[in-house]
């Protein structure tokens, strides 16, 4: 059965400029609910969640959900894709030349990183609703607010699933590249508190938590905690990656925050780049002293935002993705991620996800484009993936 690729690549070049950073994912709920209703299905078929509400971002809305009744004995799938952009996509203009589409605005990334993914969804929806091909019990999951820490499938509620026994997420990369793990991540929040003195006339009395965060990254660097770390055969990485304080030059710096990451494939080593990092902030601040002996404080936060997984070989998501690529005479390759995923949250939650691709090209850039002929493959395979009768 071939998909309806005329419509499926008219529906992306129309989601691409709706705006739709996390959080603020309103218009693009909304036309997918429209195209939704307008393919037939009921209202009691669409619900949309209220993920948003246990996000600690807030936002405007919370997933989207489809589901559809199937065959009787087959076990109930889940394609979804998430629906939020970063916000260097505000503003895309789709350019469609040859086989790719960029954005005609060159200060913009386009956005197919996950508007495809999320076209993929409602192309291979809209296949189902008008053809009487049988299927199995399906449920379509559009979250919100991947971009910021996968919030949408974190909370996405699982009684409006229904159950389902295999998943499949659809992102970045070829169609043909089978996402069978990812690594799992921690955010750090580190504040860090000074004392303020005027920098000329006594900077002997001040704290500087400036002084303070640049021994400890300089620690970190120095001693391979940050980027690449590689100790005892474990392996993951680490960054720093926003610093902010001061007011002035003349003032000695009495607050700086500063946010980081830390990932691993392996817990235990994703916690111990967590404790180098507490040491390393903790240690910094018993170095620097005013002339009386006083030290700044180190308030340090830290949450999971995603647990790392590895499916097994023979999972059925896994095997039911390989066939639906073998099927269409193409070589599906297994990877695993070192990103994080939607996936990690609905297979640490109990329903096993593995991810494939759609098309898109360095995402989070400029230079971001979509390759429309694996964007097509990509709906090929979903379809196939929607329609298998086990």
């Amino acid at each position: 059965m071939e998909p309806d690729l005329k419509r499926a690549r008219q529906l992306v070049m129309e989601m691409l400029p709706i705006p739709g950073t996390s959080g603020q994912e309103g218009q693009i709920i909304a036309f997918l609910k429209k195209k939704l209703q307008q393919g037939g299905a009921s209202p009691n078929q669409i619900v949309v969640d209220d993920a948003h509400t246990r996000s600690e971002l807030g936002g405007e809305i919370g997933n989207l959900v489809l589901k559809i009744p199937g065959a009787k004995g087959q076990p109930r799938r889940l394609l979804m894709a998430h629906v939020d952009t970063v916000p260097l996509c505000q503003g895309c203009d789709p350019l469609w030349e040859g086989e790719f589409v960029r954005s005609a605005n060159p200060a913009t990334g386009l956005g197919a990183d996950n508007r495809a993914g999320a076209a993929v969804l409602l192309s291979t929806a809209l296949e189902i609703l008008s053809s009487k091909r049988p299927h199995p019990p399906l449920t379509f999951l559009w979250p919100v607010q991947e971009e910021v820490g996968l919030y949408g499938s974190r909370h996405a509620s699982l009684q409006a699933l229904g159950k389902p026994q295999l998943a499949f997420n659809w992102d970045g990369g070829t169609p043909t590249r089978v996402t069978v793990g990812a690594t799992g991540a921690y955010r750090m929040r580190i504040h860090i508190d000074g004392l303020a003195t005027h920098a000329g006339a006594a900077p002997e009395w001040g704290i500087s938590a400036t002084a303070i965060a640049s021994l400890a990254i300089a620690w970190l660097v120095r001693e391979g905690w940050h980027g690449q770390i590689t100790k005892n055969g474990n392996q993951g990485t680490a960054n720093v990656g926003y610093i902010s304080g001061g007011k002035a030059t003349n003032v000695v710096t009495d607050s700086v925050e500063v946010w980081a990451e830390a990932r691993s494939h392996d817990p235990t080593f994703r916690r111990q780049i967590l404790k180098a990092y507490k040491e390393a902030f903790e240690q910094a601040a018993q170095e620097v002293r005013n002339v009386s002996g006083a030290r700044g404080k180190i308030h340090f936060k830290h949450r999971l935002d995603y647990e790392s997984f590895k499916l097994d070989n023979n999972e059925p998501c896994v095997l039911a993705a390989e066939r639906a690529i073998e099927g269409l005479g193409k070589e599906p390759e297994r990877v695993v991620a070192n990103g994080g995923l939607d996936a990690n949250w609905l297979t640490e939650r109990g329903i096993p996800t593995v991810t494939l691709g759609c098309g898109q090209e360095s995402p989070h850039t400029v230079q971001e484009r979509l390759n429309m002929p694996a964007f097509e493959e990509a709906c090929r395979i979903a379809l196939a993936i929607a329609t298998e009768i086990e």
